[in-house]
This record gives C-alpha cells, structure tokens and sequence, in this order.
C-alpha cells in the first residue's frame, strides 16, 4: 500500500501515515490523518481499500491521489531540468556573444586586408621585387593565413553564377550571349564566410543578356 495522500469517496481528504497490526487480532490496519483537522483515524485494511455503492456504480472508498516522495522526485526533476536549460540558454546566449562581437571585429580587419590585396594587384611586375612589395606580399600572407584558422574563407566567385545568397550585384554589363546571363564578371569587393555562414557579401558585376 502506497504512503502518501487518499481522497474519500465523499471528498475528504487524508495523509496515509503508515499500516500497522492490530496486536489483538492480527489484523492488518492503516493509520491515517485527516488533511483538515489533524485528527488520527485507525481502520482495518481491507476495509480501507474495499469499494462503496455510489448510484449504483462500485467505487474505491478512498482514491490514492498523491505520493510525498513522488512529488518531491517530480520537483526535483523540473528543478533539475530548469537548471539544464538554464545552462544551455547561458551557453548560447555566450556563443552568441562570442560570434556577435568576431563579426564586429571582421568588419573592422577585413577592409584592411582587402586594401592590402588591392595595393598589390596594381602594382607593376618590375615594382613587385622591391622589399617594399615583398614585405606587402607577406603581411597578406600572414594574413591570409590568421582568418583561415579563425573559420574564415573568401567566397568564390571565379566562373560562377550569380547568387543572390553570396552576392550583391552593384552593376550589370549586357551581353548577347544567352548562356552568361547572370554569370559574375568581375569582382568589385570580396565576400567571405566565417564557418560557413556568410558575413559579407561579394560585390559582383554580372552579365545580362539583352
């Protein structure tokens, strides 16, 4: 018999304490205490669980509705779970955060190493052999090399069709050739993902067949 809370077929409800023996007869009893008042009450045990004639149907004498420690697992697990989500909520909110002020960041080093690729393009071949140059060369380098290991790749845009999830297209060159519509023609600005994820779009012109 479980310990805990049973309600009377006539609404009342009682704590269950414990069952016991009656030393006289032998005959097994169930101590229990009035939810309302405090008051003790002794029944034999077989009456306790018997069943009652209510409008012709059979029912319990008295229901079991609650158990103590049944309730006190059940908080424990809600507390338990509201403390996991709690760790996975600070958890996100912390990577989020991480990601937000890395993007920030990107936004304010990325220019700069586009400027260096930039510098370098338009410079002519006999210049590219002066130490100046070299050192130019191996600071994109390094460069290059420190945002691959952050998660950050350039987009790629060599023979490529536009795509609007990658690129912003900033201006159109016509062509009479069907199959480039929409082909990349040349790149004004580059894009770069970090870990996947777009965070600066390419700046393309593309082809747009008349």
């Amino acid at each position: 018999m479980k310990i805990g809370i049973y309600k009377h077929y006539k609404g009342a409800e009682y704590r269950v304490l414990f069952s016991g023996y009656n030393s006289e007869n032998k005959e097994e009893v169930v101590i229990y205490q009035s939810i309302i008042d405090n008051k003790i009450w002794v029944r034999p045990k077989k009456m306790f669980l018997n069943q009652v004639e209510v409008d012709g149907k059979k029912i319990n004498r008295f229901e079991y509705i609650n158990n103590n420690s049944d309730d006190l697992e059940a908080k424990y697990k809600r507390a338990l779970a509201d403390y996991q989500n709690l760790l996975k909520q600070t958890a996100k909110e912390k990577i989020e955060f991480i990601e937000f002020a890395n993007r920030q960041l990107l936004h304010e080093i990325l220019p700069i190493y586009d400027n260096l690729k930039i510098s370098i393009q338009h410079v002519d071949e006999s210049a590219k052999k002066n130490s100046w140059a070299i050192g130019i060369e191996y600071i994109i380098k390094q460069f290059s090399e420190v945002l691959k290991k952050l998660g950050i790749e350039e987009i790629k845009i060599k023979d490529k069709k536009f795509d609007h999830n990658l690129m912003e297209a900033i201006s159109s060159k016509e062509t009479e050739d069907k199959n480039l519509d929409g082909q990349v023609v040349e790149q004004v600005k580059a894009g770069y993902l970090l870990n996947g994820r777009m965070i600066a779009a390419a700046k393309v012109i593309i082809y747009k067949f008349k």
